[in-house]
């Protein structure tokens, strides 16, 4: 049996610049951080003794199927297929909080099974192996309206300013700061859930769309990362980054009408006027989770303003997707012979490793 455990982000600045369609010409950059509220995904090979299915899939379904082609789970279908896993599979989903809700819970599954996955075969991989066959899972072969910051962040952990480059390599830099001012920035944060949940994919298809007529947006939100990181990195008031959050939010809201909706300026307009200096909904819009830059003391009236939403506790983590339970040796020393386990063995083992982002060309009409 293997278990990864892979965290939820929480993106600060520079979400928007990471769709293919603006960093291939463009470059992007984001500065966001994990958190410790995670996805957890338990697997193993299920022995050959039922009638009724092969494989046995557990999320907020439970699939048995004797055909990986019929699981209705996208990404797990798409990973199983692309790693060319016939025989039978149990997998089970853990999530510390709701899917589609903003903090790239969506990724971090993808990241996860892959990592358990490839553990199944006593494989191990890099972080930036995840990210990228992540990406590929999603964006490539699933066809979804993703960025890239969500599977980089994840697989990687902690608080990171992410550079992509135009011919798909990116660099992964953490922010190095006290101890100090990663607890006084922490101190400055609350984070509560909407109650929406939606799906990414369609709102970010909105933004795709927009970006040819949003360059100067998405300019001024690339700048803004670079902002930010100096901010963080010198003695400057930690109240600026708050107030660059802010004005980071105004701008991203102006990409397209889906991000904000009228529910979630009412939200933001209420926490604003009992204390927040900025803030932001997480995400690709539309609901899910927002985070708010509030002073310590002024704390306790933001809280009381949103004393209808639910305030979710969180800390910074540093670790990524992990492997936090590994027991593979009884099929693999056992019955690795044995034809109902070959496929811990195959060929696939030793695949190329994706290590860079795949170019995305635009289909043209004819």
């Amino acid at each position: 049996m293997i278990i990864s455990r892979t965290p939820y982000r929480i993106s600060f600045f520079g979400g928007g610049t990471d769709y293919h369609t603006w960093y291939q010409e463009y470059g992007a950059a984001v500065l966001s951080t994990t958190i410790d509220h995670y996805c957890y995904l338990q697997c193993r090979v299920l022995p050959p003794f039922f009638n009724s299915h092969s494989s046995r899939i557990v999320w907020s379904k439970v699939e048995e199927v004797m055909d990986h082609n019929n699981i209705q789970h996208p990404s797990v279908r798409a990973i199983l297929n692309y790693l060319n896993i016939t025989q039978g599979v149990e997998i089970h989903h853990l999530g510390d909080l709701p899917a589609r809700s903003g903090l790239g819970s969506s990724s971090a599954f993808t990241v996860g099974l892959l990592h358990a996955m490839y553990a199944l075969r006593g494989v191990m991989s890099s972080k930036r192996e995840l990210a990228c066959e992540a990406i590929h899972i999603e964006r490539d072969i699933l066809k979804e309206n993703v960025g890239v910051q969500d599977q980089i962040e994840t697989a990687y952990g902690g608080l990171n300013k992410i550079e992509i480059f135009p011919d798909g390599n990116f660099d992964v830099t953490p922010v190095i700061l006290t101890g100090s001012r990663i607890r006084s920035l922490h101190d400055h944060l609350l984070l509560f859930f909407t109650g929406v949940s939606r799906t990414a994919s369609e709102i970010a298809g909105d933004k795709i769309k927009s970006i040819p007529n949003k360059k100067q947006e998405l300019h001024g939100l690339r700048q803004m990362v670079d902002e930010a990181e100096k901010m963080l990195s010198s003695r400057a008031d930690i109240c600026d980054f708050g107030r660059l959050l802010h004005e980071s939010w105004m701008l991203k809201r102006q990409i397209s009408a889906g991000i904000s909706p009228g529910f979630i300026d009412e939200i933001y307009e209420k926490a604003r006027n009992a204390g927040a200096i900025g803030g932001k909904l997480l995400g690709a819009g539309g609901g899910g989770f927002m985070l708010f830059f509030v002073k310590p003391e002024d704390k306790p009236k933001v809280c009381d303003a949103l004393k209808n939403l639910l305030q979710v506790p969180f800390a910074f983590e540093n670790s990524g997707s992990q492997i936090i339970f590994y027991d593979n040796m009884r099929y693999s020393l056992n019955a690795i012979d044995h034809r109902d386990y070959q496929h811990l063995q195959g060929d696939e083992s030793n695949r190329q490793r994706l290590t860079r982002l795949l170019e995305v060309k635009e289909e043209t009409g004819t």
